[in-house]
This record gives C-alpha cells, structure tokens and sequence, in this order.
C-alpha cells in the first residue's frame, strides 16, 4: 500500500509539473514582427489584458507554429482570421490545446488582435483575428484582446487578400476541416491568391 501511495504521488508530482511547463508565463509586454506576403506589421502584447491569451501567443510564436500560415478568412469590413498550420501533422498536435478563458479587458476595436474561440467555455487553441473596425460587440461574447497593431501596421493589414469572403459552408472560401486535414496544399491548389505569414517572431521582450 505504501508503494502504491508513492507511485500515485510520483505520477500526480509529474502531471502537475507538466501542467505548469504548458502554463509558461510571458513577459508582462512583448512585440511580435509578422512577416507577411503583403509586407510587415508589428503585434504589441500586454499580457495584463489577456494573461492566458498572451501566454498561448507568446508560446505558439516561439515554437515557430504561425510561420507558413494563410490568412484563410478574410472579411472586408470585419476581420482578418488565421491560425490553422499549413501542416496538418503540427496542427493536429494543437487542435485540442485549449485554454482557459481571460475577462474582456479591452474591446475588439479595430488594430486589436484577439483569439478566436467557438460558444463553448474555455474553448481558444490556435486561431487568432484582427479587427478591421469597431466589433466590440465581440466583447460580450468573451473575445478578450491581447495586443495592438498600429495605424501603420493596419495599412499592411488591410491590403491582405479578400476575395473569397465568408469561409465555407456559408461562403465560397476555405473550408477550415479541410485545411485542417490537408493543409497549405489544400489552400495553394484551391485558393491561390490568399496571403500568408511568412515569418513570426518575438522582436522585443518586456519586464517578467
């Protein structure tokens, strides 16, 4: 019995530790360069307005996961969607990553980046928006944002390609299972005129 109490412990020690690893803390402020095929902008993080949110962001970017990916959904007007990896062997190693949801903090006005998330609680993995406008009717919807782009960095933003619109089944763009299962091939052979990231990377670390 009292071998049986260790292992237990060793194996819920283990667990917790691993927990903790996934929940890495990110700096208090830190910005992002996106290297894009419509040119570059900066993302600015404050890790105060969406501490979970910021985490996840500051961890996808330095494992190199957003470089390759497509801006699959882009809606005039609205918002520029991306955050599937052009990959499906990566994406699927994320797909079920979730986090926990962050009060809203500030409000989905246009410059923000916000991750994307479904109806169901605690529900954000990968997939990020940037606001075209003032949606902060997002907000009550628990769309928490957790960086800023600038006036500049909006003008590389609204250049990226719109043309497909809605995604599919509601609109005639990417479907996002199919993305998910077949990746960037998918997007070049079907949907060649959409942008991409090219490179993302952490350019400048704030206080901890």
């Amino acid at each position: 019995m009292k071998i049986l109490f260790t292992l237990v412990w060793i194996m819920a020690a283990t667990v917790m530790l691993g927990a903790s690893s996934c929940l890495a803390e990110a700096p208090a402020t830190y910005q992002v360069k996106m290297e894009t095929t419509k040119g570059t902008f900066y993302i600015d993080v404050q890790r105060r307005w969406s501490p979970h949110g910021a985490d996840r962001f500051y961890e996808l970017v330095n494992s190199g996961f957003y470089n390759q990916c497509a801006f699959f959904r882009v809606i005039e007007g609205f918002m520029a969607q991306v955050g599937i990896n052009g990959d499906p062997e990566t994406q699927a190693k994320w797909r079920d990553q979730t986090i926990q949801d962050d009060p809203v903090a500030k409000s989905n006005l246009r410059g923000y980046v916000t991750f994307a998330k479904t109806g169901a609680p605690n529900s954000r993995t990968t997939q990020l928006f940037i606001n075209f406008q003032d949606n902060r009717r997002l907000d009550q919807m628990g769309f928490a944002p957790f960086g800023y782009i600038s006036p500049e960095g909006m003008r590389v933003v609204d250049t990226l390609y719109n043309g497909y619109g809605e995604a599919a089944p509601r609109g005639r763009g990417p479907s996002q299972s199919r993305l998910q299962l077949e990746g960037n091939a998918y997007l070049k052979r079907e949907f060649p005129r959409l942008d991409y990231i090219i490179k993302a990377s952490v350019v400048k670390n704030g206080k901890r």
